[in-house]
């Protein structure tokens, strides 16, 4: 597992890239939306990146059980 502040950058950077590919959908937003899912699932053993930001938001300090991120299923 990824220390939480590289888990954190993950996180940030993939809800920004989100955001931009809702407002224009660019390829390249998308590739790069790619790569960081990638590497979240990666840094969490996860299979895919709905499951990988959980797993990262629950790593991240001050993450408590009934956080939001454990309701997004």
């Amino acid at each position: 597992m990824a220390h939480p502040a590289v888990l954190s950058n993950l996180i940030e950077q993939y809800e920004t890239l989100r955001v931009l590919h809702a407002e224009n959908g660019s390829t390249e937003v998308r590739r790069r939306m790619d790569d960081i899912a990638y590497t979240l699932c990666v840094s969490t053993g996860t299979r895919d990146v709905d499951t990988a930001l959980v797993a990262a938001r629950h790593r991240l300090p001050g993450a408590r059980p009934e956080d939001d991120s454990v309701l997004m299923a």
